[in-house]
């Protein structure tokens, strides 16, 4: 009895293993990219606060741009990569996607500030300090700018579009975030990547503000915005991305934008 497959069998058995190839692929092929955010509060914060990060899905079309906003009040450069927050969106980044990162307001504290625990060394080399935890334990501590080279290194080598921002002023904004401005412009060249001067865009557009007009963007003393002081924000975010050399995102923004 001969017991060969038919040739126009295979020939049916190959077909439907590549429709079925197609059917996993195409989803895959027509995802829109993502925007990732990783910040501090200055970013993503809680009611009545609000951070720029949350409003600037207004600014681009949702069916062509996916905003994921990973910023969590409280962090720095140094603890949002200690504590795997960063690493985690590192593994979801697929090549095509825009990474923003914006820290530097909690870099400042002290080393070992009893139950913050969250500075960075200052500077942007490869100096590491040993601190002592409160829990008695021991941590190898880099500097501001190390954690920030780390990151974009590693969302670059992922083949996304990373774009590193200065933090966004306080409110007494005269001569807020010199050094930081400075450190993360440094950071942005030495990894080959994109830069937005936000302290800079944003204390500029407040020295043209009346007081109660500046006032009335901030929802505590003197750090963090108010939903109209993050929607303000967000267009300097967004007035800084369209700045870029071939403004990157250009072709994501809403078109009532």
């Amino acid at each position: 009895m001969d017991r060969r497959i038919p040739i126009c069998l295979i020939d049916y058995v190959r077909l439907h293993l590549l429709f079925l190839a197609a059917a996993v692929l195409l989803p895959l092929r027509a995802a829109i990219p993502t925007l990732w955010i990783a910040g501090d509060s200055t970013v993503k914060s809680n009611a009545p606060q609000r951070g720029w990060g949350q409003e600037l899905g207004a600014f681009f079309d949702p069916a062509k741009l996916h905003i994921a906003n990973r910023a969590i009040g409280g962090r720095s450069a140094r603890t949002f990569f200690t504590e795997g927050r960063w690493q985690q969106i590192l593994k979801a980044v697929q090549p095509g996607d825009f990474v923003i990162i914006q820290f530097g307001h909690n870099d400042v504290s002290p080393l070992g500030e009893k139950g913050k625990f969250r500075g960075s060394l200052k500077g942007i080399g490869e100096e590491t300090e040993a601190v002592a935890k409160p829990d008695g334990s021991s941590e190898v501590v880099r500097t501001y700018g190390w954690y920030l080279r780390e990151m974009a290194r590693g969302a670059r080598g992922k083949k996304a579009t990373v774009i590193l921002c200065s933090p966004v002023p306080h409110k007494k904004f005269a001569g807020n975030w010199q050094q930081q401005r400075r450190w993360v412009k440094a950071c942005a060249r030495a990894e080959g990547v994109a830069y937005i001067d936000l302290a800079g865009r944003i204390t500029s557009a407040y020295a043209t503000l009346d007081a109660a007009t500046l006032d009335g963007f901030f929802a505590d003393k003197d750090t963090h915005t108010s939903p109209a002081g993050a929607r303000f924000n967000a267009e300097a975010v967004v007035a800084g991305l369209r700045a870029l050399p071939g403004a990157p995102l250009a072709g994501f923004q809403s078109a009532s934008r």
